[in-house]
């Protein structure tokens, strides 16, 4: 994998962006760490196809739904499923907020970065359509 300096990605930026795009691998070293750049695209579907983030799971109960994903507190409830998706998506993005802001430093939510970048780089849409899964 090549890894560029900062100063070198910063006069190659076209070729580096290019060469992300076409999935080749690239990446920039700073300081001793080095930052993988990878297309968003492909980075959304490897995520989403991972055991790192896991299957909502959609429950009727009490004349409506609640869709949840085990191991998160993320949850969400709804008249019907339609509606339980809506909210379950509006919930992700409120965890996926927090844990940029703060969660992301506590031990018991660190483990979720997987998570956070899908939601991250999916429309609503990408995610209730993961999240509806084999319900479909």
């Amino acid at each position: 994998m090549e890894y560029l300096s900062f100063t070198d990605t910063r006069s190659q930026l076209r070729r580096v962006l290019d060469s992300a795009e076409a999935g080749m691998p690239v990446g920039v070293q700073r300081h001793g760490r080095k930052v993988a750049l990878v297309d968003s695209g492909r980075l959304k579907e490897v995520l989403r196809g991972s055991r790192w983030l896991g299957q909502p799971e959609a429950v009727a109960e009490a004349g409506g739904w609640s869709v949840l994903l085990p191991g998160t507190p993320v949850a969400a409830d709804g008249a019907d499923l339609d509606e339980a998706l809506d909210e379950f998506v509006v919930a992700l993005r409120e965890y996926a907020e927090d844990w940029v802001a703060r969660l992301r430093f506590a031990p018991n939510h660190r483990q979720h970065w997987p998570l956070v970048q899908f939601v991250s780089h999916s429309s609503d849409a990408d995610i209730a359509e993961w999240a509806r899964g084999s319900r479909q």
